[in-house]
């Protein structure tokens, strides 16, 4: 897509979320055309990957843009991912992160909650190019009783509406991480449902996984299994824990106790987590590459971001398994479900779901019900 036809799509965006914003406060007002800078500067910084291989005196960079070619191409002809302009530019940023993501949640609940935008629909995150733009919104929400978290975020999906670049964020990352991201975030700009962050979010996840099996059969390099078979062990060992806790509150924040004593065993869990990280890295030095998540001092916003990610995993591997890993299938019915209403999609995800997640799950929608009206007043 030429730079310009790019440009106007991004102008004509931002004019129609001030008009829809126009009854909204100037913040909000505000953040939809901070939003639009930030996506013009990546956008006008990409250059098209052959031409930096070219270009740059950085060989590492060269010989890593080569291979990203090679694993678009892979999601493309391969995993049945859209073919498009996505992935064929690069961008250096300057920066460890492109976004910054704010997530919250109520002091004694794992529902995150919610933002609304035009194009995308209600999401549990609000986005920022900025982070200090992240970190004042995380302190409001803090200030007015939420747990709090900023996520830094290495690559997003624009959902086809612009052709999203390779990223200096990420562009260096192992190749087998590097595999899963690309693939992830394609398989957002093949289906995307507005106002189910969960649906979406485990929906990629589980073509991410499948995919990155698949190339790795196609490689056929004993160093990739090896550098994937660790990162697994090491991704394992890290959902393990938060699980565990995850599972831990959500007994807690449903349970007939005091907000108090609620509060002391809220506390608790994530000492007896902390700790539990902690001895899980002494057996697997690797899962330092942890430390910046426990950082921030986990709270129920982190657990809920987690969440959002991992829930319905279960359940969609369960339908591709039914498909026998016949991907076009898999996504036919995916869009067959995506076209459902929310509350038939949710049923039919259940059923899917091993006994063990649909406790979990069962527990999370009685949260939903506590704090809908909550949520509502913080709706963006």
């Amino acid at each position: 897509m030429p730079a310009s036809s790019r440009l106007g799509r991004i102008a004509i965006a931002s004019a129609v979320a001030i008009l829809l914003a126009s009854c909204s406060a100037m913040e909000t007002i505000d953040y939809y055309w901070s939003s639009a800078a930030g996506e013009m500067d990546l956008l006008t910084r990409a250059q098209p990957i052959p031409q930096v291989i070219e270009q740059t005196q950085d060989e590492a960079l060269a010989a890593r843009l080569k291979r990203v070619r090679e694993i678009r191409s892979f999601a493309s002809h391969d995993l049945g991912l859209p073919d498009n302009g996505s992935y064929t530019r690069y961008t250096e940023l300057g920066r460890p992160y492109v976004l910054w993501n704010v997530f919250a949640a109520p002091e004694l609940s794992l529902t995150p909650r919610q933002w609304c935008f035009p194009v995308a629909g209600c999401v549990n995150y609000r986005g920022y190019f900025n982070e200090a733009q992240a970190r004042t919104e995380a302190d409001k929400l803090a200030a007015a009783g939420d747990d709090a978290y900023i996520g830094g975020v290495p690559a997003y999906s624009t959902l086809g509406w612009f052709d999203d670049p390779v990223l200096s964020t990420f562009v260096r990352w192992p190749e087998t991480e590097l595999a899963r991201l690309i693939f992830h975030e394609l398989a957002h700009q093949l289906l995307y449902v507005k106002d189910d962050s969960v649906f979406n979010e485990s929906f990629a996840v589980t073509v991410e996984e499948a995919g990155v099996k698949r190339w790795l059969a196609a490689q056929n390099n004993p160093d990739l299994d090896r550098q994937f078979a660790r990162n697994e062990r090491l991704r394992t060992a890290f959902r393990d824990v938060v699980a565990k806790t995850r599972a831990t509150l959500l007994d807690i924040y449903a349970s007939p106790a005091s907000d108090e004593m609620k509060r002391k065993l809220k506390a608790e869990a994530f000492v007896a987590m902390r700790t539990a990280y902690e001895q899980a890295k002494a057996g697997e030095p690797g899962l330092a590459n942890y430390d910046r998540w426990f950082a921030q001092s986990p709270n129920n916003a982190s657990l809920a971001a987690f969440a959002v990610y991992t829930e319905r995993v279960p359940a969609f591997q369960a339908l591709l398994a039914q498909e026998g890993g016949d991907l076009p299938r898999f996504y036919a019915r995916v869009k067959t479900l995506a076209a459902m209403p929310k509350s038939e999609r949710d049923a039919v995800l259940a059923s899917l779901t091993p006994p063990a997640e649909q406790r979990a799950s069962a527990q999370t929608s009685t949260a939903k019900d506590d704090t809908d009206a909550r949520r509502q007043s913080n709706l963006r």
